[in-house]
């Protein structure tokens, strides 16, 4: 028997692994059977190439649990070691100090096994005693049995095995008995080794059997060692795709498409991305792509791997080239990932340019299922946005679908403002705004709808990128106004007559919270509406954009809501309820708005006799004046609107137009609802 100390700087090696390690410890798994695996397809490999001459029989690697003896065992019939071997790969560990150890990596158990070599020793993780038992392939070669207690001494003798490869046991330790069972075992070795390409045996294969299920005969292997992403696209199916998500996804349903992924250079990748339905309540979720390495599953944490976008896809990406145990930190600056995340970018990006080109009509039927994912995807990836500039589409109110290009062919002849600029007059809401666009579309307009979560962004991105064009929601202004034109029709109404107007409908607008309203005059036909109510296009998008982006925006977001109720001073009975008004109300206040004219004019005397003096030159008499007139001003003021107040409280249709424009927006809640029906009724 041979005895000796493994080859490591420090003796605290065993208590950092169980400490550091604990909070990744069932990793312990996927090592062991990584490694029976590798020694396995070594042994395939030496056979192919005549190297080993004996019979290969079964190859599979199993993995075993003893309840009585608390072990848990994985076994392979690969390679094997000799006692030369397991001195040099078991014995000898490529491990710096426990103070670097500690400061650098106690919070990353695959980067600690990864950059230590420490794949065989996470075992210790989980158990007290570990034996290996393995006999080499190689003829005359003497079985050789490996035993530790978790100590840096071993012990080591020759023992009897009959046959080639290796079995690990691992004494399970009081803490970790949950990995003496069944169910766990199962979990993990589903989680870590479903597509490993070497058959994975745990137990037997269960059959129904008087009243209850018992075991059969036969092996249970719980992987498939060729998964659709490893085989070529050739071969598969549309019905093998969908076969494999159902296995990766269990109740999903249909993917839209996918994009099978295969490349050689300048990096080894495969892979299979789905496209599922994407809704408005959008997920952005971190694990819905597997990582594996050699058909090892690494991780479902791919940030770095691939760009933020495409999280919204689900599927499996597989290279060599992405270590095994891989780190956060090392995703985020290997050079390999920067690549194959670009790669991957630019195959989606084509693959979707493939569909358009070759089925539009399917392409334009799945339009609003990835919408989010495309938006998404430009408005945050420079390089994806480039190619899907190119099939992106807009959808019309009348559900027409065309690309950023052949939209723009079809307004600029009608929609280009007197600046050059073409206007693209959007809908966020096609049954709240339906009177808006009917009027848009009276005027020959086009309207496209943009109803998605991203459309905020995702319109000022268009903006930046499409030259000469400027993107207007269809309430923003009254139709006429949409696309700025020379040809402005004056408002006929005297400054007198819009100010009586204005105080009275002011005074009639019902209170809403944190929402402010400006009463203008336009001469908009005598057939459009005649209370219209828009909102503020600027406002309205940076109020929306603090809504997504909070923190940053919160100026935007505290500030009211700012709509303008515009008049159209052409509608037959906004005139009418202009003449009421001015009937009712001018023998009353024009004395008051003369009064306020020369108060105004007289102050404005004064105050130009004042230029070049300094204030203690002014006498006291003249500022006592001044001031005086502007007390006046402001009671006459508060008389004038007083007036108009009682008239606007008194003139149902005033109260009725107001309400009617209010309802129109989704405006009109609560006890102005309630009136506004009363009032309703008692006109009727």
């Amino acid at each position: 028997m041979q005895k000796g100390t493994i080859g490591v700087t420090t003796d605290n090696i065993f208590p950092v692994i169980k400490k550091f390690l604990y909070s990744d410890h069932d990793i312990f798994l996927r090592e062991l059977v990584s490694n029976a695996v590798d020694a396995t397809q070594k042994l395939k490999t030496l056979s192919s190439i005549d190297e080993f001459k004996g019979e290969l029989g079964e190859i599979n690697v199993s993995v075993t649990i003893d309840t009585d003896k608390k072990t848990l065992t994985v076994s392979d019939r690969g390679i094997g070691m000799t006692s030369e071997e397991i001195d040099k790969y078991i014995n000898q560990i490529a491990f710096s100090s426990a103070e670097e150890f500690l400061d650098k990596y106690k919070n990353d158990a695959n980067a600690i096994i990864g950059h230590f070599g420490l794949g065989f020793y996470s075992a210790f993780m989980v158990a007290k005693k570990v034996e290996i038992r393995t006999k080499s392939y190689k003829d005359g070669a003497n079985a050789v049995m490996w035993s530790c207690d978790g100590s840096p001494e071993y012990e080591m003798s020759e023992i009897e095995k009959s046959d080639r490869g290796t079995e690990i046991i691992l004494y399970i330790d009081d803490e970790n008995q949950e990995f003496l069972e069944k169910s766990r075992i199962e979990g993990l070795l589903k989680k870590y080794c479903s597509f490993l390409p070497v058959p994975i045996v745990f137990g037997k294969e269960q059959e129904w059997k008087d009243g209850k299920y018992i075991d059969s005969e036969k092996d249970n292997i719980i992987n498939d060692i060729t998964p659709a992403w490893t085989r070529k696209p050739t071969d598969l199916t549309d019905d093998d795709y969908k076969k494999f998500y159902h296995q990766l996804y269990p109740g999903m349903d249909e993917p839209l498409f996918w994009i099978h992924l295969n490349v050689d250079y300048p990096f080894k990748l495969t892979g299979i991305l789905y496209f599922q339905k994407v809704t408005n309540n959008i997920d952005i979720s971190r694990n819905k792509i597997q990582l594996y390495c050699n058909q090892v599953f690494v991780t479902d944490s791919v940030e770095g791997i691939v760009p933020d976008f495409l999280m919204l896809l689900q599927g499996v990406i597989d290279s060599p080239d992405i270590p095994l145990n891989v780190s956060r930190s090392y995703l985020q600056s290997d050079s390999n990932v920067k690549k194959i995340s670009t790669y991957i970018t630019k195959k989606v990006a084509d693959r979707l340019q493939e569909i358009f080109n070759k089925e539009r009509k399917q392409f334009e039927e799945k339009w609003d299922q990835i919408k989010l994912f495309i938006e998404y995807g430009m408005i945050s990836d420079e390089k994806f946005n480039e190619k899907a500039m190119k099939f992106a589409l807009v959808k019309d109110t009348e559900n027409r679908y065309y690309t950023l290009d052949e939209y723009r062919t079809l307004i600029e002849s009608n929609q280009t403002d007197k600046d050059g600029n073409v206007t693209y007059i959007y809908s966020t809401d096609k049954t709240a705004q339906y009177s808006y666009i009917e009027a848009a579309e009276a005027k020959g307009y086009n309207v496209i709808l943009f109803d998605g979560q991203f459309d905020v962004h995702f319109i000022g991105m268009l903006e930046q990128k499409i030259e000469k064009s400027r993107f207007v929601r269809v309430d923003s202004n009254v139709a006429d106004k949409l696309v700025e034109k020379n040809n402005i029709n004056e408002v006929a109404l005297t400054e007198t007559q819009k100010q009586m107007t204005e105080g009275v409908f002011k005074s009639q607008i019902p209170q809403i919270e944190k929402t402010n309203f400006i009463v203008m005059f336009e001469a908009i036909g005598e057939t459009s509406q005649p209370i219209i109510i828009t909102q503020n296009e600027f406002m309205r998008r940076m109020k929306d954009m603090s809504a997504l982006q909070p923190g940053m925006m919160n100026f935007y977001g505290e500030m009211p809501d700012s709509y303008c109720l515009i008049i159209n001073t052409e509608n037959p009975v906004s005139k009418k309820v202009v003449e009421q008004i001015e009937n009712g109300c001018t023998n009353e206040v024009m004395p008051i708005i003369e009064n306020i004219t020369r108060l105004n004019s007289e102050i404005e005397s004064l105050k130009v006799s004042h230029q070049g003096k300094k204030d203690d030159e002014i006498p006291v008499s003249e500022k006592e004046d001044i001031k005086n007139k502007e007390n006046e001003i402001s009671d006459l003021r508060k008389k004038e609107n007083d007036i108009l107040v009682k008239y606007g409280s008194e003139n149902n249709l005033v109260k009725q137009l107001i309400d009617l424009a209010l309802l129109s927006n989704n405006m009109l809640k609560g006890e102005a609802l309630s009136k506004f029906i009363k009032r309703s009724v008692d006109l009727l």
